[in-house]
């Protein structure tokens, strides 16, 4: 009985009126030119990813491609900063 009139008499939090704080950022993102990219990648913790990783670096060595993978490695490197 206590608790209903408890659950009764809190005060409701009403919603924000307006954007919500990611919306405000994403809009603030774009109007300075940025765009947003959500992407799949490998997941380094799954079982097996070291391994794939060193067979396709050893089928990477010695081949023509391989300078040019590291140059590209490097190059998101040398970002400037902001």
């Amino acid at each position: 009985m206590a608790r209903d009139r408890i659950r009764h008499t809190m005060p409701q939090i009403k919603p924000r009126e307006g954007r919500s704080k990611s919306q405000r950022y994403h809009r603030a993102q774009r109007r300075d030119g940025m765009k947003l990219v959500r992407i799949w990648v490998p997941d380094p913790s799954v079982p097996g990813f070291r391994e794939e990783a060193v067979r396709q670096a050893a089928l990477l060595k010695g081949a023509p491609e391989e300078t040019e993978a590291l140059d590209f490695i490097a190059s998101a490197f040398d970002w400037p900063e902001p």
